[in-house]
């Protein structure tokens, strides 16, 4: 609004300018008009997405095959990036149906290449709608963020994403509706049960040692049989430009997710850094 009473001003101004003789050329004058119309053109137009990687096809939504998966009218099968289920159910797909069905569709992501399936993999945008279908998803808590795009590590992207499931956290909506849908990192028996299933779960950081060229993030002082997050020391240039430094970790509180794997204690592999939050932003 402040923007927009500037312009308002702008142009008020040239409406109390004394005579004729002391007015700036007409050029001038167009250009401050031209300027405050900017100004205002530039305050009512609706702030891009983070998310805005390029095109990679257009077309009409004619069915929905399942959670984050549907058909365009052309035959091309279109898989949501960005998000995972955990305990999915039959309901992902109504949701999904009511959000594209019928609707003309952009798809934006990193790469144009399809996956084994033939699917194309983006960030899925309906009409003129800036906001993706999966921050809606996320907004909905129908869905948790898996930490990446597509295997992109766009840093902004996966900000904005993660701010949507943080706003359907606060507000226990969905998946976030049950008190046990964080898990804690400093109990494996916690995280146990959960083998061969994503979980997002919090803890401090007991220790960070690195052996055999993997870094081990331990939430446990029995670093053997509790939870760890394990890391291939081939990541730490990916961390460290999000601002991650890994053998900074002790003593840290964080959010970590992922699919959990059974080894001598329940671990999760992260494969880049939006597996792991620092404490303090997006709780």
């Amino acid at each position: 609004m402040g923007l927009i009473k500037d312009s308002h001003a702008a142009v008020t101004a040239t409406r109390r300018l004394p005579p004729m003789t002391s007015w700036p050329r007409p050029r001038l004058v167009q250009t401050m008009l031209g300027c405050a119309i900017l100004i205002v053109a530039m305050a009512s137009t609706p702030s891009r997405a983070a998310c805005t990687f390029d095109v990679l096809k257009q077309g009409h939504v004619a069915a929905v095959i399942d959670g984050r998966t549907f058909r365009l009218a052309d035959g091309q099968e279109v898989r949501l990036a960005g998000l995972v289920f955990p305990g999915a159910t039959a309901a992902s797909r109504v949701t999904l149906e009511q959000l594209v069905l019928d609707h003309d569709v952009t798809l934006r992501g990193p790469s144009p290449k399809p996956d084994r399936y033939g699917r194309l993999v983006g960030l899925v945008f309906a009409g003129d709608d800036p906001n993706s279908i999966q921050g809606r998803l996320l907004d909905q808590g129908a869905a948790a963020f898996p930490g990446d795009v597509a295997e992109s590590d766009n840093k902004d992207c996966a900000t904005e994403l993660l701010g949507h499931e943080a706003a359907a956290r606060r507000a226990r909506r969905g998946i976030w509706a049950d008190p046990a849908a964080i898990k804690n990192t400093e109990r494996a028996d916690d995280i146990l049960p959960w083998i061969g299933q994503f979980v997002v779960a919090e803890g401090k950081i007991a220790s960070v040692r690195e052996a055999g060229g993997t870094i081990y993030v331990n939430f446990s002082r029995r670093w053997t049989e509790g939870f760890a997050v394990t890391i291939s020391r081939r990541m730490i240039k990916r961390f460290d430009a999000w601002g991650i430094a890994l053998k900074t970790l002790e003593n840290r509180t964080v959010r970590v997710r992922g699919f959990v794997e059974q080894r001598t204690g329940p671990r999760i592999e992260a494969l880049g850094p939006g597996q792991i939050e620092l404490l303090g932003d997006n709780r």
